[in-house]
């Protein structure tokens, strides 16, 4: 399959999502694309999926939602095991691999330009925050106070950590994909000699994490990441009740963004009391308290506490695409395809 994708691309830029397991995940990935043509209906999207989720979209009449569907391999379906292997799926010439919890919410154009720079990237922060593979509620305090991330970083010869959200990957080098996939399965084999919490300790959580092993790749090969919180440019941020404004179908989206790495990373903290509570007193130190409102590229749902709006947006989505047919965006793609064809005979 490599070879036959390393020579046969697909176009120039295009979207790929992956989807496995529950048919909800096939819902979920359905509603992120749906978000997406509402502001990109000319780049190709693809999907990689089981056999089983390929049925089920064909059963339903909703494969032509998609460009090019391609086949998962069982060893590649999980969330390590996918991208831990991202370099064998670079379909085209520039690839975003998209988490099917994201909600696009505006032109992406300015965003491939500004990832054309990269051959390979994740969206993060040069260094990452307390919470990064910790302990998401106030058991972070632990960490911080035993030194465990500076012992980590020591233990593998690292000056730093980046903090990486692999909820968006963009890929254009293959070499450069693989080497960092590679050194990221290396780390993750060698877990139990850091500091990083298993994902699978969190509620609802049933597979590991691959953020920080790649992180921690990235960091060793000194490859750069795409700078996450960008004020108005951020790629994406992540959805927080408190702090998100939207409407039902999320086509009308803001986001509180407070200017302080610090305090903004306090999104972290479920309790909203005591996050609130820690914003308040931060603000007394000028700059602090700053915030502007802004619509990211995209919304991403990473954290289960925070997902349920999201569910209830791809259930009606999908409620939607199965009673009143596909959307004007696929029948319109639909017949520029076959006019192109016309034109090219």
């Amino acid at each position: 399959m490599l070879q036959t994708l390393k020579k046969e691309k697909q176009g120039k830029e295009g979207y790929i999502y992956v989807s496995y397991g529950h048919p909800k995940y096939l819902k979920h990935t359905i509603a992120s694309v749906t978000s997406l043509r509402r502001y990109d209906k000319k780049r190709p999207v693809a999907l990689i999926c089981s056999d089983k989720q390929r049925k089920i979209l064909e059963e339903n009449g909703l494969d032509t939602l998609f460009d090019v569907v391609r086949p998962l391999p069982e060893e590649h379906a999980s969330i390590v095991g996918f991208k831990h292997n991202v370099y064998q799926y670079l379909i085209f010439d520039r690839n975003m691999f998209l988490d099917s919890d994201i909600i696009w919410c505006k032109n992406p154009d300015a965003l491939w330009t500004s990832f054309s720079p990269f051959d390979f990237t994740i969206t993060g922060n040069l260094i990452s925050d307390s919470f990064f593979g910790s302990a998401k509620g106030l058991g972070v305090l632990k960490d911080i106070f035993f030194g465990h991330r500076k012992r980590t970083l020591k233990k593998f010869g690292l000056t730093y950590l980046s903090r990486v959200q692999s909820g968006m990957i963009y890929a254009k080098d293959y070499d450069q994909t693989k080497k960092v996939c590679k050194l990221a399965g290396e780390m993750l084999d060698r877990k139990d000699e850091t500091h990083f919490r298993s994902r699978k300790m969190e509620h609802g959580r049933t597979e590991e994490s691959c953020e920080w092993s790649l992180a921690m790749a990235m960091s060793k090969l000194n490859n750069p990441v795409y700078p996450w919180l960008q004020g108005h440019n951020s790629p994406q941020l992540d959805y927080i009740q408190d702090l998100t404004e939207h409407d039902e179908d999320f086509q009308y989206v803001t986001c509180k963004y407070y200017n302080s790495d610090f305090v903004y990373s306090l999104r972290g903290l479920k309790s909203s009391f005591f996050r609130n509570l820690i914003t308040s007193l931060a603000g007394f130190i000028p700059g602090r308290g700053d915030f502007l409102i802004t619509t990211p590229f995209c919304i991403h749902f990473g954290w289960y506490h925070e997902k349920k709006p999201f569910f209830a947006f791809a259930e009606k989505n999908w409620q939607k695409l199965i009673s009143a047919g596909m959307p004007d965006w696929v029948n319109s793609r639909n017949q520029s395809d076959e006019q192109r064809s016309n034109e090219a005979l």
